[in-house]
């Protein structure tokens, strides 16, 4: 079964098609012309309402299933920032780099045991007669002191879910697709999609 993916970003994309596996056709927005002129608004202050957006609106165009998801990082210590702004938390062009060091650089006086955190990840799937529904997954975990690792992407150098001495990004795309954010939203979008067809 096809599945469109609100998403341009070729990183999510892959982490998406290998969590799902092959019970789905999973192509990105680029890969459907029908939806190459889209520009998807993330406007709500919950990522939920981002993630309806983008699904109801590739579902529309492209008259397919569509699964978008909107996550981010919630810090405890700064008030829930970067939350729904994860993506544009040092500037609307800024590199994940640039995004990791301006965190750490907020959480500079934060004792370790103070830095709790977590992934939270709102996935939507719509149709194109407009059937909607949301699933979400969380992955607590703490903020390093410092980046550590190269693989993933995002906040993956930084973050160390909770059971774990490593963040993300030393632990792994097998181990993080595992545990992750999204691979439970995923999960649980997968059991909808099901019940749907």
């Amino acid at each position: 079964m096809k599945l469109i993916l609100a998403t341009r970003n070729p990183k999510k994309i892959e982490e998406i098609r290998s969590i799902l596996g092959h019970q789905f056709e999973v192509a990105g927005m680029d890969a459907i012309s029908a939806s190459s002129d889209l520009e998807l608004i993330e406007d709500c202050q919950t990522f939920a309402g981002n993630a309806i957006i983008k699904a109801v609106s590739v579902a529309k165009t492209t008259q397919q299933l569509a699964l978008a998801d909107d996550s981010g990082l919630v810090v405890d210590a700064l008030d829930g920032a970067p939350g729904v702004h994860s993506a544009r938390y040092a500037g609307e062009n800024a590199t994940d780099e640039a995004r990791n060091q301006k965190l750490l650089h907020e959480l500079k006086d934060i004792p370790y045991s103070q830095r709790a955190a977590r992934f939270q990840c709102a996935i939507a799937m719509a149709d194109k007669e407009g059937k909607i529904e949301v699933v979400e997954g969380i992955c607590q975990g703490k903020i390093a002191r410092q980046p550590k690792g190269d693989q993933g992407f995002g906040y993956d150098p930084v973050f160390v879910p909770d059971e774990y001495q490593q963040t993300f990004a030393q632990l792994g795309v097998t181990v993080k697709n595992r545990i992750s954010h999204r691979r439970r939203a995923l999960a649980l979008a997968v059991k909808v999609v099901q019940n749907w067809i």
